[in-house]
């Protein structure tokens, strides 16, 4: 693989959360289209590319703060869950299934995060 991130096991995952997000939001009413459910999918979206450009020969210090900006977007995508429950949207069995994928996404990315020395 000719990229670092390629390798990365969290970089594998977040793309993955990504095409969960865009079919699940394929299922919300027409009028989200441009709210929530864009909304969704820009945050999970971001999630994938904010570690792809992290991992890109910066310093680890440099890294780290993309890698931050990716565990927000990706709790970003936990509110945005938990609104598409509130409005009956999606039911309690896709919101758990994806709530833990994104848990263990995040819990991957700290544990990266805390690899990475100054």
């Amino acid at each position: 693989m000719a990229f670092k991130f390629e390798n990365l096991k969290v970089w594998q995952l977040s793309p993955e959360l990504t095409d969960e997000i865009d079919l699940m939001v394929k299922t919300f009413l027409n009028f989200e289209l441009y709210s929530l459910s864009s909304q969704m999918r820009r945050a999970a979206n971001s999630v994938s590319l904010n570690i792809v450009e992290g991992s890109t020969g910066l310093t680890n210090t440099e890294f780290k703060r993309f890698l931050t900006i990716a565990n927000r977007l990706a709790l970003e995508v936990v509110g945005c869950l938990y609104l598409a429950k509130r409005r009956k949207y999606i039911d309690d069995e896709k919101f758990t299934e994806i709530y833990k994928k994104i848990e263990t996404l995040v819990k991957m990315i700290q544990a990266l995060i805390n690899t990475l020395k100054d």
